[in-house]
């Protein structure tokens, strides 16, 4: 089983849809035993995924321990991807991890639920908080979803020098340029910088994933945002066979 985390600090750079369309590919396109598990209490994912009719206010319960996760993890209708979806009461997750005083109690957690699965894709909470260091410091790779823009890359930095100055070794970032519009001058400037990152270019398909309630590979598997997510989740696949 492995771990891979879909994290920003910063929100609306395509995070929720990113973990989504992830999560198909490692589904269907790599028949993966696959868990989505949404830990922001946006609970976009969850939407995305048909997901948000569950009881409400147990997703944090689940985490202290109180509730099973089998009892909250459901099927998505995607064969291969289970859901472990979000709801409001993970805004106090910060104050539960807090309150336990346990460093590694969400690594604990995902070893019990990984059991059952080959991949759990985290839908994490932005922002740098106690949720998104336990979330950091226990997984394999961290995707770091990235518009080409100063202020969404200055948040790259922040994360990589909070990582590095605990001197401990931590999962590697795969930094990934989202909603890319190459007509725009300051798009084509940071990807001229970093010419090997990933793209997600902008689309249609992806603005549309919130109206159908489906990963783009579901319903625009050969437009260019579906080649996009799949060409990234071969990369990562690749990554985690060389462990």
């Amino acid at each position: 089983m492995s771990v891979i985390a879909v994290y920003s600090m910063k929100g609306g750079v395509g995070k929720s849809c990113s973990a989504v369309n992830l999560a198909w590919n490692s589904a269907v396109g790599s028949s993966r035993r696959t868990l989505l598990w949404d830990l922001d209490p946006q609970g976009a994912a969850s939407y995305i995924l048909r997901g948000d009719q569950v009881i409400k206010d147990r997703a944090r319960a689940m985490v202290a321990g109180n509730v099973k996760p089998d009892k909250l993890i459901s099927p998505t209708g995607i064969e291969n991807l289970d859901l472990l979806a979000a709801d409001v009461s993970l805004r106090g997750l910060d104050r539960l991890f807090f309150q336990i005083s346990k460093k590694r109690h969400l690594g604990k957690l995902l070893k019990q639920i990984g059991k059952e699965y080959d991949r759990i894709i985290l839908d994490c909470p932005p922002g740098l908080t106690e949720t998104s260091e336990q979330i950091l410091r226990n997984v394999d790779i961290v995707v770091v979803p990235v518009i080409p823009s100063p202020l969404s890359e200055r948040a790259l930095t922040d994360v990589q020098m909070f990582l590095d100055s605990s001197g401990k070794k931590h999962a590697p970032l795969l930094p990934v340029y989202t909603m890319v519009d190459r007509r725009r001058s300051i798009h084509k400037q940071g990807l001229a910088s970093n010419p090997k990152w990933p793209v997600i270019p902008m689309s249609s398909a992806v603005e549309h994933m919130t109206k159908l309630q489906e990963p783009v590979g579901s319903f625009a598997p050969h437009g260019p945002a579906a080649r996009a997510y799949a060409r990234i989740w071969r990369g990562i696949e690749k990554r985690l066979t060389k462990k």
